[in-house]
């Protein structure tokens, strides 16, 4: 369905030019810090409750994360910083849908220079496959979140990737959310030893809800990443282990494919909503297509189900031939026939007090990935996508910004298979085209979507008492915001 609003304008912008990249492979290669003043607040930087005032928002699908993340802005970090925590807190609480074997995509808006940027980071299947009867694919999340740290940082990259550590190394209780993907997949999760020694009490019976979840190698394999940096997953002794042990658990990974999986920076698919520019993931995060084709027809008047189908349809047409988005977008596009089965994801977005903001989707392609632990790693590797049954998840996240003020929004995502791209839909259009707040925003979203959010309709800087936010309810997330 093509727009008919001059204010309801879509652009695909191309991608950062090959020197942005290469400056970016250049750093991935290690770990950096960037330091800042404390002035006179007796609290140190970097300590919760170093910030007074509006700290900003956070909304994850696991509720320690969400902590983690605030804790971040409560020290003082910006929004990148609190994504980045929060992102390696989900690899240790919500290891069914994060992991540091799986990947994902997030959108930036950095206020300064008030623009919003899409950083992608899919788990992809290996050049060429490689021989296994669980295909496994590259590990890409802590190359995809030390991507995030360098497009705004103010804490030590090492900083952030410590309470994911602690969390792994001395415990944490196992939440809803977790509990109910284990209880999901406990035959086939289990039947691995390494999985089972961790997901599994003493009984022989899947973790449940409150019980508790040491995960000593994945502590092990944090310290790595924050002493050496997430290049040691790559190109280092982290990367040798996984080529020498993925062989034994059925998805065998080379130096040589890990080594050349690197993030990309791009410019996000955009729609002018009023004097409102919201950004979405571009393809091949087709989730944010799809998303943005069910924004437009319910801008359109299109109804719940209506919308929905059309972002499937616009979805699978890409995938199945490609080409140009806006195209696809403006163009009368069929779906016919069920969407196939698509694979679960995870979601997690920040504001700060500064108005900068970061809306993230993650996935292992598969409840669980391929369901079997890297020896002495403590990670599940991703599914390949593309290989067998395995489809590449729908990733759907946006972000709203004013360009004239130079100042924050919206952010949101949606998960929940097929049914993302409505739920990132639906709540974006009652926010930025009825006003609604964010609980009400999420409010009816079709299942087995879930949609959480941040909405600022007064925009930050501005009046942060308007601002709200919410984690669907029916989900095991949590939403947090507000001051101290």
């Amino acid at each position: 369905m093509s727009s008919t609003s001059r204010t309801r304008t879509m652009t695909i912008r191309k991608g950062r030019d090959a020197s942005s990249l290469a400056l970016l492979a250049v750093g991935l290669a290690g770990c950096g810090a960037v330091s800042s003043v404390t002035g006179g607040n007796p609290i140190p930087e970097g300590t919760p409750g170093h910030v007074r005032g509006y700290l900003g928002a956070v909304v994850a699908d696991e509720p320690r994360a969400a902590l983690v993340a605030r804790d971040v802005l409560s020290g003082g970090g910006t929004a990148a910083d609190a994504a980045v925590a929060g992102g390696f807190a989900l690899a240790v609480t919500l290891p069914s849908r994060t992991g540091l074997g799986g990947g994902g995509a997030c959108l930036v808006y950095n206020r300064a220079a008030n623009a919003t940027e899409a950083l992608l980071f899919p788990a992809n299947a290996p050049e060429g496959g490689m021989a296994g009867d669980r295909p496994a694919a590259v590990p890409m999340l802590a190359r995809g979140l030390f991507a995030l740290h360098t497009r705004n940082p103010r804490r030590p990259f090492n900083e952030l990737v410590a309470p994911a550590e602690q969390l792994a190394r001395f415990g944490t209780t196992v939440s809803r959310a977790l509990a109910q993907d284990l209880a999901a997949v406990a035959g086939p999760l289990l039947a691995d030893p390494g999985a089972r020694a961790v997901f599994a009490g003493p009984s022989g019976a899947p973790l449940g809800d409150g019980e508790r979840l040491v995960q000593a190698d994945l502590g092990g394999t944090l310290a790595a990443l924050r002493i050496s940096g997430v290049g040691d997953m790559h190109q280092g002794a982290l990367a040798r282990r996984l080529e020498e042990t993925t062989p034994r658990i059925g998805g065998p990974l080379s130096l040589e494919a890990l080594r050349a999986a690197i993030p990309v920076v791009t410019r996000p698919l955009q729609m002018t909503v009023g004097r409102d520019i919201v950004s979405f993931l571009p393809p091949p995060a087709d989730g944010g297509l799809a998303g943005a084709a069910a924004f437009q027809a319910l801008q359109g008047g299109a109804g719940v189900d209506a919308a929905s189908q059309r972002a499937l349809a616009v979805s699978t047409a890409w995938r199945e031939r490609g080409g140009d988005a806006q195209a696809l977008l403006a163009g009368d596009v069929a779906f016919s026939g069920a969407a196939p089965v698509l694979p679960a994801s995870s979601s997690l977005m920040v504001v700060d007090r500064g108005g900068n903001a970061v809306s993230c989707a993650f996935t292992l392609n598969n409840l669980f990935g391929t369901g079997r632990m890297v020896p002495q790693t403590g990670f599940l590797l991703a599914a390949a996508p593309n290989r067998g049954r395995v489809e590449p998840p729908l990733l759907a996240a946006a972000l709203a910004h004013n360009p004239n003020l130079s100042a924050f929004r919206y952010a949101g995502a949606g998960t929940g298979q097929a049914a993302a791209p409505i739920a990132l839909a639906l709540p974006l259009a009652r926010a930025l085209l009825n006003g609604a707040d964010a609980v009400s925003a999420a409010a009816s979203v079709p299942e087995p979507g879930r949609a959480n959010l941040i909405t600022c309709p007064r925009y930050l800087p501005g009046e942060a008492a308007q601002c709200s936010q919410a984690a669907d309810p029916r989900g095991g997330g949590l939403s947090l915001g507000g001051t101290p």
